[in-house]
């Protein structure tokens, strides 16, 4: 009887522990976001660490948040390339994408397939936060007069990370 009590006690203290453990690991691993997009999510002409995802990622670690993201912006995509790797650019259990389709759609000729997207990360769980070209405006552009500086992506950056924020799962 003592050694039964023991016993329990024992395997309880230990399923506690374990369940402890877990919920620690859990909340210690990094949330993924994912921006997908074109150029302007790729960082077309800066370095890959002035690109608007490794800055945004900066800004979040800075306020505490445990964050990987992930730069899945792929030079002169349109939303019908983007669509053919959504699923291998955005891995399940991803918190968020920021989505940027760009403007070579309308360069190309091509459909816009930005709500197909939408649908099949939703039909995932996983929620779409839009970063339309107008958000692009009034930042400082490249000679191109299309890509940003490393200025404009530290800009874009900091105007949607309270968004980001809020929007992660």
């Amino acid at each position: 009887m003592i050694f039964e009590k023991h016993w329990s006690r024992t395997l309880v203290a230990a399923l506690l522990t374990t369940i402890a453990l877990g919920f620690g690991l859990a909340s210690a691993e990094a949330a993924t976001i994912v921006a997908l997009g074109a150029s302007n999510t790729y960082g077309k002409g800066v370095a890959r660490n002035q690109a608007y995802p490794a800055q945004l990622q900066a800004i979040l670690k800075s306020s505490g948040k445990s964050v990987r993201v992930i730069n899945a912006g792929v030079n002169g995509d349109t939303t019908e390339g983007m669509l053919k790797r959504l699923d291998r650019a955005v891995p399940n259990g991803t918190s968020l994408v920021i989505l940027q389709p760009g403007g070579n759609d309308r360069r190309k000729g091509t459909s816009d397939r930005t709500s197909e997207i939408q649908s099949r990360l939703s039909a995932r769980g996983i929620p779409v936060m839009m970063l339309s070209n107008s958000m692009l405006s009034g930042l400082p552009h490249q000679p191109d007069g299309i890509h940003l500086t490393p200025e404009g992506y530290a800009m874009l950056a900091r105007s949607i990370a309270p968004s980001v924020q809020g929007a992660m799962r």
